[in-house]
């Protein structure tokens, strides 16, 4: 019943594909390919342009690797983020939707910066679960790539709930073995939000202020980039009404509730 929930970040194309429109994107990067939706999305924008997309994931489903091979502009880079982006090249647009915990997300960030910056390129980044469940508390697909100390304790059969903090065994949003949660939420260096937030404390400044927009849906898009680059009014005025929008939020809200009261039948009934 998993294909009920939509999660994808192929869900925000008619919010992305615009800003790549604004921004004449022909050079993406995607962090987190998965099962391709999103990289598919991607592939056709670029391919149309004259582009290139390079996809960054260490173990994405079957037939992706494949899939790739097909498309002479798609690059598939089987390696953790972290090792991958040393040696990236700036793009137009980076996709940010890897292993969802502080210690990733903020180190993806900083590197991306890094790169954007050193070629004197804007950055354009969309990232993925800044909401809720992620958005303050850690999930790791791979927990060993994190290092001690910014790893918290955490569990593969415990799951989250809108309404409590605390984890539920077995039950809740959990990941069944494919994924693990923190067994805390909230707190310093916890969460993709809060290192979203974390990010823009330390990369947004005078010399190079970066402009933000959250849009509460779909667990959650969170959208960096370049106050100062040529198209980034026409970008903040299209994004304008997406950004923190409550009824969007409640809409989430609403099919999340929804979802995990199908996740507690399921489990009474098993």
């Amino acid at each position: 019943m998993s294909e009920l929930l939509i999660h994808s970040m192929s869900e925000f194309s008619s919010v992305i594909l615009p800003c790549l429109d604004h921004a004449k994107v022909r050079e993406v990067v995607e962090i987190g390919s998965e099962f391709g939706g999103m990289s598919k999305v991607l592939a056709g924008w670029t391919g149309e342009r004259g582009g290139s997309l390079t996809c960054i994931d260490p173990e994405p489903a079957d037939g992706f690797a494949e899939w790739a091979d097909e498309h002479q502009h798609v690059h598939h880079v089987a390696k953790p983020s972290l090792d991958a982006l040393g040696s990236c090249d700036a793009a137009d647009a980076w996709f940010v939707d890897g292993d969802h915990n502080y210690y990733t997300v903020i180190h993806e960030l900083q590197a991306i910066d890094r790169i954007q910056r050193e070629a004197d390129r804007p950055l354009l980044a969309f990232m993925h679960d800044v909401s809720w469940p992620c958005a303050r508390r850690d999930f790791y697909y791979a927990p060993d790539r994190v290092p001690p100390g910014w790893r918290h304790p955490h569990s593969y059969d415990h799951g989250v709930r809108l309404d409590a903090d605390e984890v539920l065994a077995g039950r809740g949003m959990r990941g069944m073995g494919s994924f693990a949660v923190a067994l805390e939420i909230g707190g310093p260096r916890n969460g993709v939000l809060t290192a979203v937030e974390d990010f823009l404390r330390e990369a947004d400044t005078e010399d190079r202020p970066l402009f933000y927009v959250h849009v509460p849906a779909v667990f959650g898009l969170g959208i960096i980039f370049d106050a100062s680059a040529h198209w980034s009014n026409e970008i903040a005025e299209f994004l304008l009404p997406y950004h923190a929008n409550p009824l969007i939020a409640r809409l989430e809200e609403n099919r999340l509730r929804n979802w995990l009261e199908v996740i507690d039948w399921q489990d009474r009934c098993s």
